[in-house]
């Protein structure tokens, strides 16, 4: 078997952006910036402590959907792809100190949950679901730590 490639490339004469910087010289793109910091030592433990509490479902589980972690200063915020008209279950998490505000975005109006950030879960049943589903949690006044959130399918 014979394998054969093309390859080719864009020469200052052709380059109408003004990328190129000569013949025969690659093109160099700009590399993506990181805004945000890694995580500290404390936000990783309460991040740990806060997917343990939803540790019901895991990722090789047939019923997995979606999750996420976020530090609770920025809030989560998703929007996730569902099945329109299937039953899901999202379980949200806070590890850290104060309360949390829990959004869901479902019709006719939304579900709102206010909840502890002592790293225990709280759940919402989401039946019939839009497909398109908005999730925001965003931390009181004086809250801090780590949020994880987990959506699964579940049956009817």
């Amino acid at each position: 078997m014979t394998l054969a490639l093309a390859l080719t490339g864009c020469s200052e004469g052709s380059a109408k952006s003004g990328a190129g910087s000569g013949a025969g010289s690659p093109t160099s793109r700009p590399t993506p910036t990181v805004t945000s910091e890694p995580p500290s030592e404390p936000d990783e433990k309460l991040g740990k402590q806060a997917e343990a509490a939803l540790n019901t479902v895991t990722i090789d589980d047939p019923e997995f959907v979606e999750s996420g972690l976020e530090t609770l200063s920025d809030g989560a915020h998703s929007k996730s792809l569902l099945t329109r008209g299937k039953s899901y279950r999202l379980g949200v998490s806070c590890a850290g100190k104060g309360k949390a505000e829990l959004t869901v975005h479902t019709a006719p109006e939304p579900v709102v949950r206010r909840f502890d950030c002592d790293g225990t879960a709280t759940y919402v049943r989401v039946a019939e679901a839009p497909r398109t589903l908005g999730i925001d949690v965003e931390g009181e006044p004086g809250a801090s730590g780590m949020v994880a959130w987990l959506i699964s399918e579940t049956a009817a």
